[in-house]
């Protein structure tokens, strides 16, 4: 199982970027797939998550409202896409996603923002939102 990140960028308060988190060994579709950011001297914070084989979501309240989190079943792709971003939105962007059954229930596989329930990491994607 790999995901790839990507869509990180330099972009003005107030801009938009897309963030793309590909999968491979693995159908993303039947699993939570979380958006962690890391800003230096705090700790990772969960995003956003979409469940596995549901549409349920999570946004962070920083994030409501300006950030959607969506599924590309055709590109096994989850992206995250992100307006009216702020300096404090600058960070590290990472996704993650986990086979287990822990938040199981039926064909869902519910999401989680705790970073010990993931064990399929990306590489980071660096988003800085800076005039």
């Amino acid at each position: 199982v790999q995901l790839q990140a990507s869509g990180g960028g330099l972009v003005q308060p107030g801009g938009s970027l897309r963030l793309s988190c590909a999968g491979s060994g693995v159908t993303l579709d039947n699993y939570a797939v979380v958006w962690f950011r890391q800003v230096p001297g705090k700790e990772r914070e969960g995003v956003s998550c979409i469940s596995g084989n549901y549409d349920g979501t999570y946004y962070a309240d920083a994030v409501k409202g300006r950030f959607t989190i969506s599924r590309d079943n055709t590109k096994n792709t989850v992206h995250l896409q992100m307006n009216y971003l702020k300096p404090e939105d600058t960070g590290v962007y990472v996704c993650a996603t986990d086979l287990s059954d822990r938040y199981r229930i039926g064909r869902k596989r519910l999401c989680s923002t705790r970073e010990s329930d993931y064990e399929y990491w990306s590489q980071g994607t660096q988003v800085t939102v800076s005039s």
